[in-house]
Formats: structure tokens, C-alpha cells, sequence
């Protein structure tokens, strides 16, 4: 792990320790700066982020539930390989979930909540404009936050986030293709546009059109990152 450049925690931020640790580490493994297959230390990683070791490995604990990484009793810890069939379990969970919600959400959103999705749409224009990727992704994942939180059941959009974990890495590894931010802003202008018009079957085909879109591009990512998949 002698490339591993994870930076210390921000202490003002807030939250407990282990959860701070988490979220470093699960965006580390999701963007691939913790590499599929990398064998982890507890000891480096404490000293990478700053803290004990007990932090790292509740931490870690998390991320096996959410099959980032794996346990292996005698051997260590390592970064799992990304797996299709984790990846088609992702998609079927936040179809169940999302759809759900953005149903839900049809009825209850207001002329504020349409704002706000509206600013959200122009922000990952402007993103995707200079080619801020990062932030792109960033505004993206807020925007299925919003569509689960206005549906009142702000528990989808947790749920969806734990089983997300593989289809985050694939949508990760997507961003640089220009074709792929492309139809990704296209399809949240058309849920938005379908919530803002009150047409709950249209919001909901539109996401799911949406959510099926990510794993489409898995044959590809499999050929250009072998060295990645199972």
C-alpha cells in the first residue's frame, strides 16, 4: 500500500471517528485509489487518515457488509473485485427502492422542491461543461437522494446507498466516456421533467430507464479494467 495517499481526516467536520473513516475509505475503494484485489492494512490506513486502529476496523467491518471488502481469516483484508453479481443486485435493489419513492414523491412535491432539483440539474450542467467529473458524480447522487427524501421515506435513499457499493464503482469507472455524461443529464432532465409535470408512470419509467442504464455499460468497463472484475 506504499502508493496509497489517503488524506488525514478533517476533525472539524463532525461525526464519529469510525464514521468519518468509513465514508474516506469507501470513496477510496469506490474510485479505485484503494485498487480491486489490494490487501489492506489496518496499521497503514490508521496512519494514512490519522487514527487509531479501532476506527479502521469497525470501519472495515462496514464496507465487508457491503461486499467492498473481504475478510479472509489467516490472509487479511482485502478490496474485492467488482462483481457483476453484485452489481445486478444493486440495480435491483434501488429500482425497488427509487421507483418506489419517486412515485410517492409525484403527489407531495411543491414549487421549492422543483426548485431545487432544478438548481441540481444546472449544476451538473455546468460539471459536465468544464469536466469536473468528481463533482458531476457528487451532484448526481444528490439528486436520488432528493427524488427518495421527497417521497417521506427518507430510509429508501439509506438502503439504496448500502446495497449500492459495486453499481457506484461501475458508475465511477463510466464517468470520463463524454457519451456517458451525456445520457446521464439527459435522464435526469426527464425525471425531473415527468415529476414537475405530475405524471407519476412517467417518472417512474424514466428512472427506471435511468437505473438500468449504468450496468449497460459493463461489458465495455470489463474490457477496458479486466484487471478489475471477478
Amino acid at each position: 500500500m506504499s502508493e496509497l495517499r489517503i488524506e488525514a481526516l478533517d476533525r472539524t467536520s463532525g461525526g464519529a471517528t469510525s464514521d468519518r473513516v468509513y465514508l474516506a475509505l469507501r470513496e477510496a475503494i469506490v474510485s479505485a485509489e484503494l485498487a480491486p484485489g489490494l490487501k489492506l492494512s489496518e496499521n497503514e490506513l490508521a496512519g494514512e487518515l490519522g487514527v487509531s486502529r479501532t476506527p479502521v476496523r469497525e470501519a472495515l467491518a462496514r464496507l465487508r457488509d457491503e461486499r467492498l471488502v473481504a475478510i479472509v481469516p489467516q490472509l487479511g483484508t482485502f478490496v474485492t473485485l467488482i462483481s457483476p453479481g453484485a452489481v445486478a443486485d444493486a440495480e435491483f435493489v434501488r429500482e425497488a427502492l427509487e421507483c418506489a419513492a419517486v412515485t410517492r414523491a409525484v403527489a407531495l412535491v411543491g414549487h421549492e422542491e422543483l426548485e431545487e432539483l432544478q438548481s441540481n440539474l444546472a449544476a451538473q450542467e455546468h460539471a459536465r461543461t468544464v469536466g469536473n467529473e468528481r463533482t458531476f458524480d457528487r451532484l448526481d447522487e444528490d439528486l436520488h437522494r432528493l427524488l427518495c427524501n421527497y417521497s417521506g421515506h427518507t430510509i429508501a435513499w439509506a438502503l439504496s446507498r448500502r446495497a449500492n457499493g459495486h453499481l457506484d464503482r461501475i458508475r465511477r469507472l463510466s464517468l470520463p466516456d463524454a457519451d456517458y455524461l451525456n445520457e446521464m443529464l439527459s435522464e435526469h432532465r426527464d425525471i425531473v421533467a415527468a415529476l414537475a409535470g405530475g405524471d407519476g408512470p412517467a417518472a417512474e419509467a424514466a428512472l427506471r430507464h435511468h437505473l438500468r442504464m449504468v450496468p449497460s455499460f459493463l461489458p465495455q468497463l470489463q474490457q477496458l479494467h479486466p484487471e478489475y472484475f471477478e
